[in-house]
């Protein structure tokens, strides 16, 4: 055969895929309110595809057989929340039981905690 057929089936399945699943799915559209708030959506995505198949032969004719599956799953996790310049995360979901997602849940809070440290130190503590 001149083409993989496996490797057709396989390219088809990640294009639809990535025709549902792109940036703006993970990390949403703003939200400006008319008092100055910006609110971002941001969502938890996963997803999975299998491919198989296999080359046969029917009455010495060349054959493909093949089947593919796909699932997405898009959960939405919360909300960043910008306001007067301060970011903050605000959670939808149950705290993460896994540190890294703690972390980056809990990262732009810090950065407003550092910032608010360093403005705060005097002249002399600065050098």
């Amino acid at each position: 055969m001149e083409n993989s057929s496996i490797g057709n089936l396989m390219d088809i399945t990640m294009q639809k895929i990535h025709e549902m699943v792109d940036a703006n799915t993970v990390v949403g559209s703003p939200i400006n309110t008319p008092d100055g708030i910006t609110i971002i959506p941001v969502s938890r995505v996963s997803y999975a595809f299998a491919s198989g198949g296999s080359d046969f032969r029917v009455k010495e004719k060349p054959g493909f057989g093949g089947g593919n599956g796909a699932g997405v799953k898009i959960e939405p996790i919360g909300f960043l929340v910008v306001k007067e310049g301060n970011v903050r995360m605000v959670s939808i979901t149950p705290p993460a039981s896994n540190t890294i997602d703690r972390v980056i849940e809990k990262a732009p809070e810090l950065m407003d905690t550092v910032e608010s440290f360093l403005k705060k130190r005097t002249p002399e503590e600065k050098e």
